[in-house]
């Protein structure tokens, strides 16, 4: 995804039916429409979670780029979490609330105290789209109170299962104070195990300001992970947390950012 220019207006885009992605194709799927801010990342900023290690990059200068994990915390979680401390580097952690950050309260905990953004994937991973105003609020409240009571802070971005999401989608968020984050980058590791290939899909992706999609609960990928941040900082990327890729700004609840 190409820097944007410093000042633009927020814009509506529309997707026409070709454009839709199918999500057992790639796990992105847009109803009707993607609400998109086209306010550039380094002038939009959410004000949400603990600041991470490089809280100080100012991403209108250096060439940024956020790693975000979604669906954890997992078995791979620790090994994951001891990598980004050697490196140094934050990341945005999307947590799914059943069987995860219930299993897990220890590792919710940890990803808080080292820095990285915890952020909010869903209770059950059911497609909002799918689901009526109560049950679309149930899927982001239940995660958000387990995050808060664990960490000491409610989640304020969200990342929708599947990258679903519409108009009440948008409407629920705004009423609860959250931010929707998708991505520019996707190594479709839930199709693979071959951590050679997951990396290579990210690096072959990558731009300035961009948002990698990974997961940590499979197999292939946190063994990718150091291959990735390597080659990145080669070509001379800093990594930041979502909050930090859209600082100084402020993301505004019920947008959508990618």
């Amino acid at each position: 995804m190409p820097s944007l220019p410093k000042k633009m207006k927020k814009t509506w885009m529309w997707l026409s039916a070709a454009a839709v992605v199918t999500a057992a194709a790639s796990l992105v799927a847009f109803d009707q429409y993607v609400r998109l801010d086209t306010t550039s990342p380094s002038t939009a900023r959410a004000q949400s979670g603990a600041h991470a290690p490089l809280g100080g990059v100012d991403c209108r200068k250096a060439k940024c780029v956020a790693l975000t994990f979604d669906a954890g915390p997992s078995e791979h979680s620790a090994k994951l979490l001891d990598i980004l401390e050697e490196e140094k580097v934050p990341a945005t952690f999307f947590l799914l609330g059943k069987r995860h950050i219930e299993r897990y309260p220890e590792l919710v905990r940890r990803m808080a105290d080292e820095g990285h953004e915890v952020a909010n994937h869903t209770w059950d991973h059911k497609p909002l789209t799918e689901l009526g105003a109560d049950g679309i609020r149930e899927e982001i409240e239940r995660p958000n109170k387990e995050i808060a009571a664990l960490t000491g802070h409610r989640p304020t971005l969200m990342r929708p299962p599947q990258g679903r999401t519409n108009n009440t989608v948008h409407e629920i968020c705004r009423e609860l104070g959250m931010s929707e984050v998708l991505w520019s980058v996707t190594a479709k590791d839930y199709s693979t195990d071959d951590s050679a290939l997951i990396r290579q899909r990210v690096l072959a992706q990558t731009e300035r300001d961009g948002i990698i999609l990974l997961h940590d609960l499979y197999d292939g990928t946190v063994p990718a992970v150091p291959g990735i941040i390597d080659g990145l900082k080669k070509r001379g990327y800093v990594f930041v947390t979502v909050p930090q890729l859209l600082a100084p700004g402020k993301a505004e609840p019920g947008e959508v950012y990618r």
